[in-house]
């Protein structure tokens, strides 16, 4: 048996749809804008409970409420403040043994009236859980038994039928964004800890990964000493394959590097290279890099300078390794 999906008798009218879209956006942006005018003393109120306590905040919600709360959730919780959703039916079948002590709820319904999760309120009461809820329901269940109340009310959906959850939804997800942006600056959040949630992300991997962890070091690092002819500094330029080879003292201390580009400038010069040694030859101010730093650190400076490679040393200048550009990208730090 089959089924089709429902059409419409109506043809497309593609102006419409245009100023539908417009009205929509300019009916979500003027209802966030009330529900910024509206925050005040409550919302203060929720940082201050929200720092304080020792667990997790528990969002709840149900429908699109439900869907707008596990983002919250998810934010919070990358955002420095520990943070789960929990579905309110499944809360009413054994799942609300998820909330403790220590916990803070943040209940979020429009109405305010959604009878999944008010029917767990009760129960949160007698178990003593701080309850923030998030509605636009002033005199609902949900703010009633709330320790702080958030408004999230707005005047109409931008539904033409004035039904389906839009200005409603994203007044939520906006005053949710406001509490996690408000927690982050009051926890002292950085940039690095944001990172560290996300390692497998683009940040994460430009603010993780350091200088030592993409380098080139032992038998891969090209390096002459000081004395080499220039045949030799050729040789182990062509076997590491690096664009250039480093070259370095008896006790391993970096004096200079020689490159592609130094190749092509010495035989443009017409100079005698067949004869020379690398000490004579080299270009006696490489950039340099330490191990700790961050591999986007060495990014900048091969951009900054238009180069292609940094070589690593320590304090001593004694040289640990090389970063080639093609190793960054492997690491896709770039």
């Amino acid at each position: 048996m089959s089924t089709s999906l429902p059409t419409s008798s109506r043809s497309f009218d593609a102006a419409r749809a245009l100023q539908l879209a417009r009205e929509a956006l300019r009916d979500e942006a003027q209802a966030l804008v009330a529900v910024s005018d509206r925050v005040g003393e409550s919302f203060a109120d929720a940082i201050a409970r929200i720092l304080a306590t020792p667990g997790r905040v528990v969002v709840m919600g149900m429908g699109k409420s439900g869907h707008v709360g596990r983002k919250i959730a998810a934010t919070l919780a990358s955002t420095g403040t520990p943070a789960f959703f929990v579905h309110p039916a499944e809360a009413s079948h054994g799942d609300l043994g998820m909330v403790t002590q220590g916990d803070l709820v943040l209940g979020i319904s429009n109405s305010g009236e959604a009878n999944e999760l008010t029917v767990l309120l009760p129960v949160l009461k007698r178990q003593g859980v701080p309850l923030i809820a998030m509605t636009g329901g002033l005199d609902s269940s949900l703010a009633k038994y709330a320790d702080v109340v958030l408004d999230s009310g707005v005047e109409r959906e931008a539904c033409p039928l004035n039904l389906a959850p839009t200005t409603s939804t994203t007044a939520q997800m906006a005053l949710g964004d406001a509490l996690a942006v408000a927690l982050l600056d009051a926890r002292g959040f950085r940039a690095e800890d944001f990172a560290r949630s996300h390692p497998g992300g683009a940040l994460g991997r430009k603010l993780l990964t350091l200088v030592r962890d993409v380098m080139r070091k032992g038998d891969e690092l090209p390096r002459v000493p000081a004395d080499a002819s220039f045949s030799a500094l050729m040789r182990e330029m062509s076997a590491k394959s690096l664009g250039a080879s480093t070259v370095v003292d008896a006790e391993g201390h970096l004096l200079g590097i020689f490159t592609d580009g130094d190749l092509r400038r010495r035989i443009e010069s017409g100079a005698e290279l067949l004869k020379a040694k690398a000490s004579e030859v080299m270009h006696t101010t490489p950039r340099t890099i330490r191990p700790e730093a961050l591999a986007a650190d060495a990014a900048a400076l091969m951009e900054e300078h238009s180069i292609t490679s940094v070589l690593v040393t320590d304090e001593q200048g004694t040289l640990l390794g090389m970063v080639h550009i093609g190793d960054l990208m492997r690491a896709k730090v770039i």
